[in-house]
């Protein structure tokens, strides 16, 4: 019963604020507006949902531009993000979910990026496009490994992210996320259960004096620092286990 009211929400509620943010770009550039309602929706359905975020290092994130680098555990991941990121931000997102009626509209007029994956010539002009709003002042968040993960480990990552990073010469911020897969694994189109999703926020990673043939190297860090994030939300979410535990043996 509650899957299918969260289900029933979701749709719903999608439809609804898809329609209302098409209402809003009808008044001239609302990107902002757009995103605040995108982060509204966000934080309804992870509360319909029974899902808490958690998030660790906020006060890392205080001069952008950025390009936020994030593991990728489960679609809910997108929904964490939007709900407590506390910066306004673009999304890169493959070019089918702009095909989807009302949907896809939306996120057009809330100036995310869409990438045909599969089209290396509209591939770079997305890279091109990205790079010239960050330029501009716009966060972009990126999710490197291309898609989500099957078992919440991290997998290879692509090159695209760190070629718009390097193009556009502003910090990459690494984001690890932890939690997300166990609720919601990949292939799963609702949450199975209630429970908490852990975002760790690491330090800018500064590309003053670098150039792209140090891709490799820069892949590298941005690797190592999320690995060491998702450690530490692994970390947080076995204390707060080993609380709620504790309080039930003394019960």
């Amino acid at each position: 019963m509650r899957k299918a009211f969260v289900a029933v929400w979701l749709v719903a509620s999608t439809v609804i604020l898809s329609f209302f943010a098409l209402f809003i770009a009808l008044f001239g550039d609302r990107q902002e507006t757009i995103h605040r309602l995108a982060r509204l929706w966000a934080r309804m359905y992870l509360a319909v949902a029974g899902i808490e975020v958690r998030v660790e290092g906020l006060e890392r994130v205080m001069s952008p531009p950025y390009v936020f680098m994030c593991n990728h555990q489960s679609a809910l991941d997108i929904y964490a993000l939007l709900a407590r990121l506390p910066v306004s931000f673009k999304w890169i997102a493959k070019r089918q979910l702009f095909a989807i009626p009302v949907f896809g509209w939306a996120i057009r007029k809330a100036g995310y990026i869409s990438i045909d994956r599969e089209n290396a010539r509209e591939a770079l002009k997305a890279i091109e496009e990205a790079s010239r709003r960050i330029r501009e002042g716009a966060n972009i968040i990126i999710f490197p490994e291309g898609t989500r993960s099957a078992d919440g480990g991290l997998l290879p990552f692509k090159k695209g992210g760190f070629t718009l990073a390097l193009r556009a010469m502003v910090p990459i911020v690494p984001l690890g996320i932890y939690g997300s897969s166990r609720l919601q694994p990949k292939g799963g189109s609702l949450p199975r259960k209630k429970g908490v999703i852990y975002i760790e926020i690491g330090d800018p990673m500064a590309l003053e004096g670098m150039d792209r043939s140090q891709k490799t190297r820069v892949m590298d860090d941005v690797r190592a620092s999320i690995e060491a994030l998702m450690a530490r939300g692994v970390k947080a979410q076995a204390e707060v286990e080993g609380r709620v535990a504790g309080r039930r043996d003394r019960i």
